[in-house]
Order: C-alpha cells, then sequence, then structure tokens
C-alpha cells in the first residue's frame, strides 16, 4: 500500500530509547522516505547497569538517561535523512527555535507526533502522596509542551498537515495510581478533539493513540505476568504495532480521520 509518505517532513519528539514508541516510528516513516526531525531530551536516572541487559525498569530508565548515538546507528543503515534536536518540548522558546532549526533545514514541516512524556518514576502519584512537583513536572511535557509543540506547528503550517499525540488506554480511570499522569493523558484526549475542530479548515487531521501495555524495555517478566491476563489479545503491545498506527494516521490514507482517540491495546482497558 503506497501511503504517500516518500519526502514528508516529520518531527517526532521523545525519540532516544531504542526500544521506545518514537526510536520505532522514526525508522518505520524512515523506510517510508519521510525526512525526519527527531527531538529528545535526556532524563536522568538512577539504575543498577548490572540489570540493564534484561526488560524491566533499569533497563528503560538508562535508556531514557541517553543520547541518540544507538537510534541514529539505525538511521544512517537506512539512509535516513534526519535531524537530531536535543531540546525541551515544555519551553515555549525551544519550541520556537525546534520550527526554525527544521524548517531551515527541511523547509517545511508536514507531520508532527508528539510522543514525549513525563512520569513520576517512584510511587508520589498516588492521591495520598502527590506533591506539586510531580503535578508541575508531568504536566509541563504532557500538556504543555503537547500543546505548544500542536501550537507551533499550525502557525507554521503547510499544504500537508498531520498531529498525532498520544495519551494511554486507561486515561479515564487508573486504578489507584498515577493520578497526575492519568489526568494529563485525559487532557490530551479532550484537546485533540478540539484541536480537530477548530484546524480542519486549514486540512489539518488531528488524532490521538491510546498505547495498552508497550514493550519499550521496562515491563519485566513478572509485571508482564501479571498484565497479560488483562489483556484479550494474550500478548503485550509493541512499539512496532504503534508505529503502524501511526504511519496510517500520518498518511493519505486517512484523510478524513480527525479527531479520534484510538486504543491499540490488545483489548486492555476497554
Amino acid at each position: 500500500m503506497n501511503l504517500g509518505l516518500q519526502n514528508k517532513i516529520a518531527i517526532i519528539t521523545g525519540t532516544n530509547n531504542p526500544q521506545g514508541i518514537g526510536a520505532t516510528t522514526a525508522l518505520a516513516f524512515a523506510r517510508e522516505g519521510v525526512r525526519l526531525a527527531l527531538v529528545y531530551k535526556k532524563i536522568p536516572h538512577e539504575y543498577d547497569e548490572s540489570k540493564t541487559e534484561t526488560d524491566g525498569v533499569d533497563r528503560y530508565f538508562k535508556a531514557n538517561s541517553g543520547d541518540m548515538s544507538e537510534v541514529e546507528e539505525q538511521l544512517c543503515a537506512l539512509n535516513a535523512d534526519y535531524l537530531v534536536l536535543e531540546s525541551d518540548i515544555s519551553n515555549e522558546r525551544c519550541v520556537k527555535d525546534i520550527f526554525d532549526r527544521v524548517i531551515g533545514r527541511f523547509g517545511k514541516v508536514d507531520i508532527l507526533v508528539n510522543n514525549a512524556a513525563a512520569a513520576d518514576d517512584g510511587d508520589n502519584d498516588t492521591i495520598e502522596t502527590l506533591t506539586q512537583n510531580v503535578i508541575d513536572k508531568t504536566f509541563a511535557v504532557n500538556v504543555r509542551g503537547t500543546l505548544l509543540m500542536t501550537c507551533e506547528f499550525v502557525k507554521r503550517r503547510g499544504e500537508y498537515g498531520r498531529v498525532i499525540n498520544f495519551s494511554t488506554d486507561a486515561a479515564q480511570a487508573f486504578p489507584g495510581v498515577q493520578i497526575t499522569y492519568s489526568a494529563s493523558k485525559a487532557a490530551v484526549e479532550s484537546f485533540t478533539r478540539s484541536i480537530a475542530i477548530g484546524v480542519g479548515k486549514y486540512g489539518i487531521t488531528v488524532n490521538c493513540i491510546a498505547p495498552g501495555p508497550t514493550q519499550t524495555g521496562w515491563i519485566d517478566e513478572e509485571l508482564a505476568g501479571a498484565v497479560l491476563p488483562q489483556i484479550p489479545l494474550g500478548k503485550l503491545t509493541q512499539p512496532q504495532d504503534i508505529a503502524e498506527t501511526v504511519l496510517f494516521l500520518a498518511s493519505e490514507r486517512a484523510a478524513m480521520v480527525t479527531g479520534q482517540v484510538i486504543k491499540v491495546s490488545g483489548g486492555h482497558a476497554l
């Protein structure tokens, strides 16, 4: 199927985890001939190096603490045309600079994938333990950053426009934990619909993907065993599953799909 993506220009945020959704989406776009601007920010974490060879929080924390070198190796193997930017999407000045540099390099932006996200690493996102710092850091990236990037995309719009946001399949009701994270993602779902209505006149579509438990390196065997019985299809979502959905929503084939929240979860959290 020809997706009509050859030589389109895409910005993807949150791309430095080689096992992550952002990196996997970048590689999928590269195979379709998309020219890429990859935005990331190192998030310092404490982790046990001896535990990073297997899936679990230590592997995940290490990946998100690192740079783009491993992802760049894979892009180079595909002869991809790409630009890497280390920046902070929660900062308005940084967002303007991102678009200045991308348009300076490629001349336009056709597709925006708002994949970057923040969440509390510990146990400080329950109603008993919640702190102002957790609220501010989570909403700064998930809500403000996504909105700032989308606003700038609309201002710099060209003839083609696709925005793909990210929520989570349990955004409407996490089971007692991640209060702030789930609230921030519910906000993303809400403004996805509102923005889709507002920018339809420009021919821009705005949609949201809500992944289920996805193996981006953080789900160890114990957690997988607890989660799998809750997934009707009986397996974890893989980053490639998400990337394929992003490709469709970014493509000419999805020209009449807008304002939607699409769960890619194997039936989890229906």
